[in-house]
């Protein structure tokens, strides 16, 4: 079983992608589910067929798409929470109808595209699963989530749950009455779904993590971001595709420039992603839309290679904190001592590191938990730099 996530700035190409990959692993004949949570419907686009719903529909031999509606999903599933909550505030005077739009949680899209795949993987329905996650920034917390919420379940069975827990802080300023069995029983089941949920995300073996960027400073920062998030959360990146090039033999003089600022980008890129797979994409002439258009993209991405296949599995960088200490350690291949150097700029630390062609760059983000200490020691020993940091 293996689930694959991609994510990336919003406009790189990540619902492209996530059904070109789907379409080589049918043509492959993995049994695929490709699933979105974009309340735009971008799959009927991408794939221009109609009627992808909340239930998983056949687009080709091998592949199905199924498109997340919250507000059903939250009905049929969640109806109790939903109704409890809603009604601590209609109690204060709220109009019901706003009622239950206050009491949609943000990210429940996204909350319910997993819990969606937990059901899959736990009925054992298909060999592989595409999630088109979000915009990385919030992506990475909607995949946290579980693994949170599973680690302290029992603790908030214990007086709340989740939701109703949430419902609870009002409590104050409301009498309701107490919480009803049938929410209760609802948020137990939805703690043990979200608890196996944590342990599929985390498993390298079943989920990969996949970055969309653009040869362009914002979104290559933002995917840095994520790839730093996604370390913190032990969750498994093994590809990053880099996506829009221009060709370098474009008959246009207007483009001599962008060509130039892209090959920059390409190498910053795969610098800052080292060891990562990268995956170099070029722009189309049309948009990419269509069965055999998005075929023909996928077989330009991976060629030979199954989709399916783990392209790394271990952390490219990784924070340990020890106390008031916090170690991040990264590889550094073919580094001493005396071709590198350390600068922290507030919630960024540059790398610089002579190469064969002159210095390279490697800007990291930084954990808002380093923001209270200083850069304390760097060491560098078998291609691996510790950097130090201490209250």
């Amino acid at each position: 079983m293996r689930l694959i996530i991609y994510t990336g700035k919003g406009g790189t190409g990540k619902t492209v992608n996530s059904c070109s990959t789907a379409i080589k692993l049918a043509d492959l004949n993995h049994k695929t589910l490709i699933i979105s949570s974009d309340p735009a419907h971008t799959l009927e686009d991408a794939f221009v067929v109609s009627a992808v719903g909340n239930k998983p529909i056949k687009v080709l031999d091998g592949l199905y798409a199924l498109q997340v509606d919250p507000v059903l999903e939250l009905a049929e599933n969640y109806g109790a929470i939903l109704s409890y909550v809603a009604s601590i505030f209609s109690r204060r005077g709220l109009d019901e109808t706003l009622s239950y739009e206050i009491a949609m949680l943000p990210g429940m899209t996204q909350l319910f595209s997993l819990l969606r795949i937990e059901e899959f993987i736990r009925h054992d329905k298909f060999d592989c699963i595409v999630l088109d996650m979000p915009a990385s920034g919030e992506a990475l917390r909607y995949l946290y989530f579980p693994k949170l919420v599973g680690n302290i379940g029992e603790k908030l069975l214990g007086f709340t749950g989740v939701f109703s827990g949430f419902a609870k802080m009002f409590q104050p300023f409301s009498s309701f009455a107490q919480i009803p069995p049938d929410v209760i029983q609802v948020e137990i089941n939805l703690l043990k779904r979200l608890e196996l949920l944590s342990k599929i995300i985390i498993d390298p073996k079943i989920t990969s993590l996949r970055l969309i960027v653009n040869p362009d400073t914002f979104s290559i920062e933002n995917a840095k971001r994520a790839l730093m998030s996604a370390n913190l959360y032990g969750i498994n990146v093994d590809v990053v595709i880099i996506n829009k090039i221009f060709p370098s033999d474009v008959p246009n003089s207007y483009f001599t420039r962008w060509i130039e600022y892209q090959s920059r980008k390409i190498q910053e890129a795969k610098t800052s992603f080292y060891p990562l797979h990268i995956i170099e994409e070029r722009f189309y002439e049309k948009e990419l839309k269509g069965i055999e258009m998005l075929r023909e993209n996928a077989e330009a991405i991976f060629d030979n290679e199954d989709p399916s296949r783990v392209f790394y599995s271990d952390k490219v960088f990784e924070f340990v904190k020890s106390g008031s200490t916090l170690i991040l350690r990264l590889k550094a291949p073919f580094t001493n001592k005396d071709n590198f150097e350390i600068n922290r700029y507030g919630d960024n630390l540059a790398i610089k590191v002579l190469g064969a062609t002159g210095y390279i760059v490697n800007v990291i983000p930084l954990p808002v938990a380093t923001i209270t200490m200083k850069l304390f020691e760097v060491k560098i020993h078998d291609g691996i730099i510790e950097v130090t940091f201490k209250e």
